[in-house]
């Protein structure tokens, strides 16, 4: 995993406990030696299954904007729930690093 996301990772995991996440993947260039200057951050994430559809859209967006901020780049955020391209989950699968449970 790039120290980009690294050095941030103890704020990266307050962020997400705090707004309902129960577990998150890094995934795409912030794993592999690609990442570069350019690079956004790909961040898988599963929410507690007990947030109401409203919580769980506001916190998807609180999380981004948050993380944004403190990454200081694009973070782009899937969640487990929004996973049906078996394309793409098998890309995903290939570079996913756990960065919080």
């Amino acid at each position: 995993m790039n120290a980009t996301l690294a050095n941030k990772l103890p704020v990266v995991t307050q962020i997400l406990r705090a707004n309902g996440v129960k577990r998150a993947y890094a995934f795409g260039s912030v794993c592999t030696e690609q990442f570069n200057d350019a690079s956004d951050i790909d961040l898988l994430i599963a929410f507690d299954d007990t947030l109401d559809p409203i919580q769980y859209g506001d916190n998807y967006f609180t999380i981004a904007h948050a993380l944004e901020t403190v990454l200081k780049r694009p973070v782009d955020l899937v969640t487990e729930r929004s996973l049906k391209n078996p394309y793409f989950i098998a890309m995903l699968e290939r570079t996913k690093t756990a960065i919080y449970e």
